[in-house]
């Protein structure tokens, strides 16, 4: 049966036999490499955003984080660079923003690169339902999209939020699960 379903999966995709490595669609294309180059390619198959870069992430919010000449940017759908390559690091877009850092800092640019909230954070994750768990002096809380403080810098750790809830490690070493208020509850899995 495994069989069956390989080669009706591989039916129609001839053109996948010409990369290294394809992922999954995303905003309609899809991240290909050849050769240690990434670009992207359309749901017929053609290349649509060249294998220039050294790396690069899936679209996400309609960008997608790539690396040239050491340096990561975001394209848009349509290959342009929206974002200079000119950040140590990035990630994906969410809720309007993407990651960036330089220089070690952390912090967010909008869809036209244009720096909403500053790199001034230790680490950093993306956003997800509007926040974002950020670490400053080696603490961690949320802020929102505007860039205000929403759960205090108080955890040593946090994940991002997911269902309404995110998980964080307090100084006692013990895990939460908190709200978007910032209430606890203790994880008694």
């Amino acid at each position: 049966m495994s069989a069956l379903l390989l080669s009706s999966f591989s039916w129609g995709q001839e053109w996948t036999k010409q990369y290294d490595n394809f992922e999954d669609f995303s905003s309609g294309l899809a991240l290909v490499s050849k050769g240690g180059k990434k670009g992207f390619v359309n749901e017929q198959g053609k290349l649509v955003i060249p294998l220039i870069y050294e790396d690069a992430m899936h679209f996400s919010d309609g960008m997608a984080a790539v690396k040239k000449s050491g340096k990561w940017g975001f394209l848009d759908s349509t290959g342009k660079e929206v974002v200079p390559c000119d950040y140590e690091d990035a990630n994906s877009f969410a809720n309007g923003l993407g990651l960036v850092a330089r220089n070690n800092r952390f912090g967010f640019v909008d869809k036209t690169g244009k720096v909403v909230i500053p790199l001034v954070y230790d680490n950093a994750s993306c956003f997800a339902e509007g926040l974002a768990a950020v670490n400053k002096k080696g603490l961690w809380g949320f802020i929102d999209t505007k860039g205000d403080e929403v759960i205090p810098f108080k955890y040593n750790y946090a994940v991002s939020f997911y269902q309404g809830s995110a998980k964080v490690l307090k100084a006692n070493g013990k895990w939460y699960y908190i709200d978007k208020a910032g209430k606890e509850t203790l994880v008694t899995e």
